[in-house]
Formats: C-alpha cells, structure tokens, sequence
C-alpha cells in the first residue's frame, strides 16, 4: 500500500476507535508573575510563559498529586502551569456536572469550561488534600454541560513549592470522579469537517495512485 495512503487509513481507523476517556495535558515553565485580576488575566499570563522556549509538555494517565516537578523534574517554585482536559459527552451524561479541582497555585490561578471563565482566585491556593479547603479549591456545582465535545483548562502560578494537585467530574450527582486515561467519559469525537478532509484526501490519494498505475501499464 502507498505509504501516504497507508497513513490516512491508520488515521481513519484512530479517529473511529477512540478510547473511551478524557485526554489530559500538562504544561509548564517557568514564571515569576504574581496574583492577578481576573480569570483572563491568569490565562494571559500563562499562556504566555508556555509559549516561550522552554517549557514541559505531558499527557498524564491521571490527574491525581500531580506536581511539575514529580512529572517534569527542576525546580519547584516560580512555576506557571496550564491543564487541559478534553473530553466528550454521551446524550446520557448530558446534563447538570460538578466541576472541582485542589490546587497548589501560590499566587492563584483561573478555571476556563469551553473558553469561558467559571472563575478564579488571587490567594494562595493550597488545598492539603482536602476539598473542605475552600481557600485552596475552585468547586463548581452546577454546570450545564450539553452531549459534545468540551475543554476544561486550569491555568495557576506557583512560587513556592509544587504540592500535588487533582481535579474530578461529577454528572448529575453522581460521585466524583478523577479525570484520567480510564474515566469513564466519551472520547473526543471529531467534527463533520474532520472526515470530511480526511475522505478528501483519500480520493486524492487514490486518484494520484491510480494515474501512477496506469502510466507504469502504459
């Protein structure tokens, strides 16, 4: 098989066959930002500072006591962090969620569902473990989330010193769960347009072969 071809039919397969769990990725490097003032000020800055060289990039199997240095390695302090969770959404698990997250953000950090705020805090955020620590967790609980695909980011500066941090979902008050590589939600499904262009391609594929096909006959 044409190893263009061979490519794309691979893909084709990947995109169809998804797992069914969330993807989530761990960025980092470094910052000395203090608290900020708003969610998109947080998002700003982080973005920022993982934009320039140097920085980390994981996909983690489960985002429990989870530090940049226990993944990353360096130092612990003047840290700026971005995680992003993608993940899908049944018909079933459409509904009224929980979002809730224990951070170690020493100047704090901002919570974004889908590119919208659902909020942010400028204090020192160290949650211990304990959800009951309201100073050091964001806890959303109730959020319309509709049957889809959806993007949760947590963007957070840590000065001093990487303590593990969790973030967990709930659906229509059910228990929290941790979000991982085996939590139960719907992968991502690709968009119309996705196919769309991957089918283009292997016509164009095929078209290009089949004319190869024929001058070597000729």
């Amino acid at each position: 098989m044409n190893t263009a071809l061979k490519t794309i039919f691979v893909a084709v397969a990947a995109l169809g066959g998804a797992a069914q769990a969330s993807v989530v990725n761990f960025e980092t490097a470094s910052s000395v930002a203090g608290p900020q003032g708003s969610a998109a000020a947080y998002q700003s800055v982080v973005n920022a500072a993982i934009a320039a060289p140097g920085s980390n990039s994981a996909t983690l199997a489960l985002f429990d006591n989870i530090t940049k240095s226990g993944v990353f390695g360096g130092s612990n302090q003047n840290i700026a962090e971005r995680f992003t969770i993608d993940f899908g959404v049944s018909a079933t698990q459409a509904g009224t969620w929980g979002l809730r997250a224990g951070m170690d953000f020493g100047n704090g950090g901002a919570v974004f569902l889908d590119g919208v705020a659902l909020g942010f805090k400028s204090n020192d955020m160290w949650w211990a473990g304990s959800y009951g620590n309201t100073a050091g967790t964001f806890d959303f609980a109730s959020v319309a989330v509709g049957a889809g695909n959806h993007t949760l980011q947590l963007f957070g500066l840590e000065n001093c010193c990487d303590g593990g941090q969790q973030a967990q979902y709930s659906v229509n008050g059910s228990g929290y769960t941790t979000f991982g590589a085996n939590d139960g939600l719907t992968a991502a499904v690709p968009e119309p347009e996705t196919y769309a262009l991957m089918l283009a391609g292997l016509g164009a594929i095929g078209f290009v072969a089949r004319r190869r096909a024929a001058r070597n006959i000729a």
